[in-house]
């Protein structure tokens, strides 16, 4: 995608593989790619009037949680940043931009019919959680990229502060308690408390310092 997007390919081009040998996740992780899981990816041109770039994971994020949410039988999906959808809090979708010239590449995976084991983390997969037998990667992009159309849509339209908002809606409540690394590696505990205006997260301290993570894993609990 990255190639046809350096040689000219339009914003709204969609990519499917049936499965990959080299998938990574995020700072380079390994991603399991087996057959009967979604690895796709789409392109969304940088227009200069665009919020950031790097906010597309928020877009991203809501359309996944959007489609996935129209296919399952129960209402356990959430969102936990920067990028996971969880659901029945386990993992089910990773989501990683990248850019190339002026477009950004939005690779999204989605695990379908297979739920691959990851170390230190708990996984799920569509069917597992009650979805269709007959719901496959084909037909599950087909709703995964107008939700995408429609976000991006938005995105632009209606502003970061929009998309953000409908991004909280859809995340662990206000409170909850997470904790993450600074860039020392030491551990930072605290209570959720929103974003920032620019999609940061917002970490109060125990002490009630409030603290704005711009990058690294968070972990819920």
């Amino acid at each position: 995608m990255k190639a046809r997007a350096l040689k000219g390919a339009e914003e709204g081009l969609w990519l499917r593989a049936e499965r990959q040998r080299g998938g990574v996740g995020r700072l380079g992780r390994k991603w399991e790619s087996p057959q009967g899981n979604l690895y796709c990816s789409t392109l969304v041109a940088c227009r200069r009037d665009d919020p950031s770039p790097s906010t597309l994971s928020f877009v991203a994020a809501l359309a996944v949680h959007k489609a996935i949410s129209a296919h399952l039988p129960h209402e356990d999906v959430r969102l936990k940043w920067p990028n996971d959808i969880l659901v029945s809090s386990h993992k089910i979708c990773g989501i990683l931009l990248e850019r190339a010239g002026d477009m950004i590449v939005v690779g999204i995976g989605i695990n379908i019919a297979i739920a691959p084991e990851v170390e230190g983390r708990t996984v799920t997969s569509l069917h597992k959680e009650g979805a269709a037998v007959d719901v496959t990667p084909a037909s599950f992009l087909d709703s995964l990229a107008q939700f995408f159309s429609d976000a991006v849509h938005d995105w632009r339209q209606l502003g970061l502060s929009a998309t953000l908002t409908a991004w909280q809606q859809r995340a662990h409540p206000l409170g909850t308690r997470l904790s993450t690394s600074d860039d020392t590696g030491a551990r930072l505990e605290g209570e959720y408390a929103g974003l920032s205006d620019d999609g940061a997260l917002r970490l109060r301290k125990a002490d009630g310092a409030l603290i704005e993570i711009h990058a690294g894993d968070v972990h819920v609990g």
